[in-house]
């Protein structure tokens, strides 16, 4: 089974990265890009899967995003902005996502959430043997949501993917145009279920969150 309908907390973890966005008044729509053997949406997710917009998706996570962003401009042709979430980041809070919303919104690039780097780097070689450590003054490791422009985004990503250049996520589609959009600062909590180690966490966390509510 894929990660994003793992159980967490009595819901598929997708339930919950739904849910972070499900109620907030700035957003009009939630479209959930799943692959085409997907057979897991409808009944892990039950009333919720009625609720969102479902897309197919490509081979790549920049081919899925962009065929979201179709769906988008074709039905909602009156949204200007897009969020794109990981399914498998199921701890976004409310608090930060208004913060993200209130400070990317001002940015004419866009915005991201994002974290600064705290580890000392290593650069490993061919053996797994330390080659340098890397200096880690300015480097941000990149969360998501990400919010862009839906025109400007899809352009990004069909010139970045027309020159064949491996997208890793949005905002490098744009920094591809020559984009510099705003880091956000975002949150330790804002995980993503990666490993099976990831979802005791995720849960610790969002049993917190429903203690403190």
């Amino acid at each position: 089974m894929l990660k994003q309908y793992l159980p967490l907390c009595g819901k598929p973890v997708l339930a919950h990265t739904i849910s972070a966005f499900r109620f907030h008044p700035m957003i009009n729509s939630i479209t959930v890009v799943i692959a085409a053997d997907d057979q897991w949406f409808e009944t892990t997710l039950g009333p919720m899967a009625a609720e969102v917009n479902t897309v197919t998706g490509g081979e790549t996570r920049a081919q899925s995003v962009r065929n979201g962003l179709r769906f988008i401009a074709d039905n909602y042709s009156d949204t200007d902005w897009a969020l794109v979430h990981d399914a498998a980041r199921p701890c976004l809070s409310s608090s930060r996502l208004e913060k993200f919303l209130e400070q990317g919104l001002e940015s004419v690039d866009g915005a991201i959430l994002a974290m600064p780097v705290g580890d000392t780097l290593k650069r490993a070689g061919d053996s797994h043997e330390i080659v340098a450590t890397v200096d880690r003054t300015g480097l941000w490791s990149a969360q998501t949501p990400q919010l862009f422009r839906v025109g400007a985004l899809a352009e990004a990503i069909d010139a970045a993917q027309g020159a064949g250049c491996e997208l890793t996520d949005e905002a490098s589609a744009m920094e591809f145009v020559g984009v510099r959009p705003l880091l956000v600062m975002g949150s330790a909590a804002n995980i993503k279920i990666t490993h099976s180690s990831d979802l005791a966490i995720a849960e610790a966390l969002l049993t917190r969150k429903e203690q403190a509510s």
